[in-house]
């Protein structure tokens, strides 16, 4: 009796199910929704798609989720239910920080990036190959190969350090993307509002980037093989004179000025004369055989583009094994990049690894896993300033002597160093950088909806580098010190976390919170020797113990510790009411005792409008409003800004000899011992400084309509960041050192961020997807101290202040065109230098004299407004993708213009010049506007002003990509899931502004050149 009252007892309070729900390619589906039929009992997906739910036997279950077809089934132990699509809208789960939610219930500004559109690029960075996909994220990049980026998510927000804060797998760090594998990626979330950021609290003002790397699927074992070749060169190359048109260019500038050409030091012979109407007239140019008087450098005509670039070539090989069951899965995979670049001497490679595991220790209850990468990168970089280098360097010298050494400046020859010398002396300057970086993790299922997560991550970087000086040996520019400098760094940065979760739903009413503490350290340490005079020039022999001449060391360390409190708790009534609240409680090492915590709160509320009966209509499948409001802080300054520093000033300095400025006699034997050292101040501490506070409201709406076939989202935001940190410098009466950290500044940004997109299949077969987007924003500096607004740091080149104008803004004269006639000169203001084909200044203050009065706000950085567009088409077993990515309205600042434009560009004469001044201004090319030749800047052409600002909008082809899919039938003969055939090219062509006049306006000074890449790649899975 007692045993049958037990059975009837355990039927009435039900049998404990488990299951698994996952989307129609084996992927969890979290967040997802398990009702038992005709009850309120229901419980919701976890992160790996897993349920625990207690229903009497023989019930029945409704599984249902946003986007997929709702399904019905009778329950049982260790189930899995399939969900297939009911729209075409993917990545409906989002990563959000700490947590997951379902994309309907979010209520921030979170953009999902499709990892596959990124992976057509061949970037190594994954960050580069986010540029013009996400409105309101701007990213520049010159092209070297190690892909490095800078990246700014909805404007500069500070005047300090701008960078976003990634999250990978959990772990935050702030070091370099282009050092981890982008094949490992899964997804990537960019969170740009303060509701979706703020969880992350002090780091996360200028935005965060959630990234999670890939993991073992249930099923088979799967292996994936991704192999490319790229051929990179040159998209846009400077056109330089050659050693004829330098001699005409030349010639023009001394005729101009009315002195003879034939008194140059170069070596260049001319015959001229005037022609009838008085006008110089060039017959023809000669050259000396050779251009010292020891005849061992013989006149050339030097393309050094060419004797120092060459065709790149790219290789990309990843190979990964992953595998899953119902107790855990494993994802390992294996990856190599080489990048040899476009300029000589200049590479970048990596060696990859990647382990995630995770394992179910005791089902459904407790979790074990891990995520670790292991990379090894070395670079060799390009010399600082090379191009302009090459530009600058004659063409009429050699690259060799006669003897076979390396050519250099003699005679009047500017004293440049040998381009492709120096490429050969920098060869050896490489580094080798190891990055150990991932997390273990424990994850404890105790009771229903609830879970206890702890996470230990590391992110561990070594960096070893020699610096190689070898002797000069060519012309006037020989030196004869050798010497190196071995250099080590190490980042050691660890994070500890503890997060619990809670989620509940009955009826209609969902609510999920979660509670969290975290722990962050980072300390950073280097040291390096310097020794001269080595007898072997070899890197073999030359370490610092092998040198025989002058020594010294160096070496620092610092670092910092954060810790955090927080919680966020989600609320959903119908599916069409959301609600959100997070805060964060932070405390930095970074802070004095009087300002050291911070919190950081943020309120986010959704309306699901589509979902109200009076919106019901056929064309609207989902609509949504949402609105928040919240603040995140930013503590990117000095370790040691809150300290009062002193330091010593005693031993070589960086000319040359001993320096004994903190030294004194102090027992007064008037030399012919070692002085004892003193201190010298440096900055002044100060313990009231306190957190930078971005405080951004953001509107926005999410629509899919037209059955599912156009989607998108607009946002408008508002941000202010204040108690701006600062570096004031004090008054000479304050002493030596007297400089000071404060909070003293503020700063907005407001703006307009919109994509859309719109796919559909034909009846013929055709499948095709078109996406854009569209971001615009302004930026101002609305406060700071007058000094430090005055005095051209953060804008206005120290001549007005830079408060009401955006960062960077720059002040200057504004040019008026050139002087092309005598009655311009008589009828224009005073202006010393005025000539003609001299470039003419605006009377701004309209005194009728040109002064630095007539200076006006000439540069903005920031554009109008920037975008992108892809198209995506699939016809059998074809596909096709293009990626247009533009800035339109934005200002460039030209120093190559300088040396395009102007004979006396620089203070340093008969350098070469860009193929612009064979068409500057003469009396037989009047209607030129580049200003006269001519061997002096009387007229201080080099100044700022608005004839060296330029339009710098483009618009590129980034991505062009054809693929084939060898048919799944004779795949599988071959003993293949997949196999995929692609020809792609990056960079292949760029519409500007056809008033721009340089190289490449993403690029217009002397970057690292963004080659034109051809991609072949096969991707195959077995």
């Amino acid at each position: 009796m007692a045993c049958w009252y037990g059975l009837t007892a355990q039927a009435q309070q039900g049998s404990r199910i488990t299951g698994m729900v996952v989307d129609g390619t084996g992927e969890p589906v979290i967040g997802a929704t398990v009702m038992q039929e005709g009850t309120s009992n229901g419980v919701v997906t976890d992160i790996d798609g897993k349920f625990v739910i207690n229903v009497p036997a023989g019930s029945k279950l409704t599984i249902s989720y946003i986007g997929f077809k709702t399904t019905s089934t009778s329950a049982s132990d260790n189930m899995k239910v399939v969900l297939h699509d009911d729209s075409k809208q993917l990545n409906e789960v989002v990563v959000t920080g700490y947590t997951v939610q379902r994309k309907a219930d979010l209520t921030g500004a979170i953009s999902v990036v499709s990892v596959d559109d990124l992976a057509k690029q061949n970037e190594n960075n994954p960050m580069k190959a986010l540029q013009g996909r996400v409105p309101g994220m701007n990213i520049t990049a010159d092209g070297s190969p190690s892909g490095a980026a800078t990246v700014r998510i909805r404007g500069v927000g500070t005047l300090n350090n701008n960078d976003p804060l990634y999250i990978i797998d959990g772990v935050p760090t702030k070091a370099g993307m282009h050092e981890l594998n982008a094949a490992d990626i899964e997804s990537i979330q960019v969170l740009k509002d303060a509701a979706s950021a703020s969880i992350y609290g002090s780091r996360a003002a200028n935005g965060v980037i959630i990234i999670t790397t890939k993991k073992g699927k249930n099923g088979k074992v799967k292996v994936d093989v991704d192999a490319s070749v790229a051929a990179s060169m040159y998209a846009h190359k400077m056109d330089v004179l050659n050693a004829k048109q330098y001699g005409q260019v030349m010639w023009q500038a001394y005729v101009n000025d009315g002195l003879d050409p034939n008194t140059n030091g170069l070596g260049y012979h001319y015959n001229w004369g005037y022609n009838t109407a008085g006008y110089p007239v060039l017959n023809s140019i000669s050259m000396s055989k050779y251009l010292d008087a020891a005849g061992t450098t013989p006149a050339a005509d030097t393309d050094w583009f060419d004797q120092t670039t060459r065709t790149g070539v790219i290789q990309n090989y990843n190979v990964a094994v992953s595998n899953g069951s119902e107790r855990g899965s494993s994802y390992f995979s294996l990856g190599y990049y080489k990048n040899l670049g476009i300029i000589k001497t200049s590479d970048f490679e990596r060696f990859s690894a990647r382990m995630n595991t995770e394992y179910d220790v005791i089902k459904n209850v407790l979790t074990l896993g891990e995520h670790f990468t292991l990379n090894r990168t070395s670079e060799v970089q390009a010399p600082g300033g090379f191009l302009e280098n090459v530009l600058q360097f004659n063409p009429s010298l050699p690259v060799y002597t006669t003897d076979g050494s390396y050519a250099g400046p003699v005679g009047g020859y500017p004293d440049r160093e040998n381009p492709v010398a120096r490429l050969h002396r920098n060869a050896d300057n490489r580094y080798t950088y190891w990055r150990a970086f991932g997390d273990a993790y424990v994850n404890l299922h105790l009771f229903k909806g609830f879970n206890l997560r702890s996470t230990f991550g590391l992110d561990y970087a070594q960096k070893q580098q020699r610096f190689f000086t070898y002797p000069i040996t060519e012309g006037n520019v020989a030196t004869s010190t050798n010497a190196v400098e071995a250099k080590q760094e190490h980042w050691t940065k660890w994070m500890w976390n503890a997060v619990a979760t809670y989620n509940f739903a009955k009826d209609q009413h969902r609510f999920d919170a979660m509670a969290g503490v975290e722990l962050n350290r980072e300390d950073d340490i280097n040291f390096s020797g310097y020794k001269e005079s080595y007898i072997i020039l070899n890197p073999d022999y030359m370490w610092p113990s092998a040198g025989m001449g002058s020594a010294q060391a160096y070496g620092g360390g610092e670092g910092y510790s954060l810790v955090s409190y927080f919680g966020k708790a989600n609320y959903t009534y119908a599916d069409k009411y959301l609600a959100s609240a997070t805060v964060r409680y932070d405390g930095s090492s970074r802070f004095g005792k009087n300002n050291r915590y911070a919190m950081f709160p943020s309120f986010s509320l959704g309306w699901r409008i589509s979902q109200e009966k009076f919106m019901k209509a056929k064309w609207i499948d989902d609509l949504k409003l949402r609105a928040s409001w919240g603040q995140t802080g930013n503590q990117e300054i000095s370790n040691i800004a809150r300290y009062t520093i002193y330091e010593s000033n005693y031993g070589v300095n960086e000319s040359g000899g001993q320096s004994y400025g903190t030294s004194y006699d102090i027992a007064g034997t008037n030399g012919g011992q070692i002085l004892s050292s003193g201190f010298k101040r440096n900055q002044i501490g100060n313990d009231d400084i306190k957190w930078e506070t971005t405080t951004q409201t953001n509107l926005g709406l999410d629509y899919t309509l037209f059955d599912n076939s156009l989607y998108g989202s607009l946002d408008w935001y508002y941000k202010k960041t204040t108690n701006i940190l600062v570096q004031m410098a004090g008054i000479a009466a304050m002493g030596e050192g007297s400089s000071q950290w404060i909070n003293a500044g503020e700063m907005e940004n407001k703006g307009v961020e919109f994509n859309f997109g719109y796919r559909k299949n034909t009846r013929w077969g055709l499948k095709y997807d078109i996406t854009g987007n569209i971001g615009t924003y302004r930026n101002k500096i609305t406060k700071l101290p007058a000094t430090v607004a005055a005095n051209g740091t953060f804008g206005g080149n120290g001549v007005k202040s830079v408060i009401g104008h955006p960062m960077g803004a720059q002040v200057g004269y504004v040019a008026d065109g050139i002087f092309k006639s005598q009655d311009d000169i008589d009828n224009h203001a005073k202006q010393e230098g005025a000539a003609l084909g001299r470039i003419r200044w605006k009377d701004l203050n309209g005194d009728n004299v040109i002064t630095e009065a007539d200076q006006d706000w000439i540069y903005n950085p920031v554009p109008d407004f920037t975008y992108g567009l892809n198209v995506y088409l699939q016809y059998k077993q074809f596909d096709f993708t293009m990626f247009w990515q533009g800035v339109q309205g934005v200002d460039v600042i030209s120093d190559l213009k300088k040396e395009t434009d102007i004979w006396a560009g620089l203070n340093i004469g008969f350098l070469n010049k860009g193929t612009r001044l064979l068409n500057a201004w003469s009396t037989t090319n009047p209607d030129s506007n580049i200003p006269a030749l001519s061997l002096s800047d009387n007229n201080n052409e080099k100044r700022v002003s608005s004839y060296w600002v330029e339009n710098g909008s483009y618009l590129k082809l980034r991505t062009i990509q054809l693929g084939y899919n060898v048919p799944e039938s004779l795949a599988k003969k071959l003993y293949m899931q997949r196999l995929r055939f692609y020809v792609s090219a990056q960079n292949l062509l760029t519409i500007h502004a056809s008033n721009f006049t340089g190289v490449d306006p993403e690029n217009p000074n002397y970057g690292y050149p963004i080659p034109l890449n051809i991609t072949f790649g096969v991707n195959v899975t077995f």
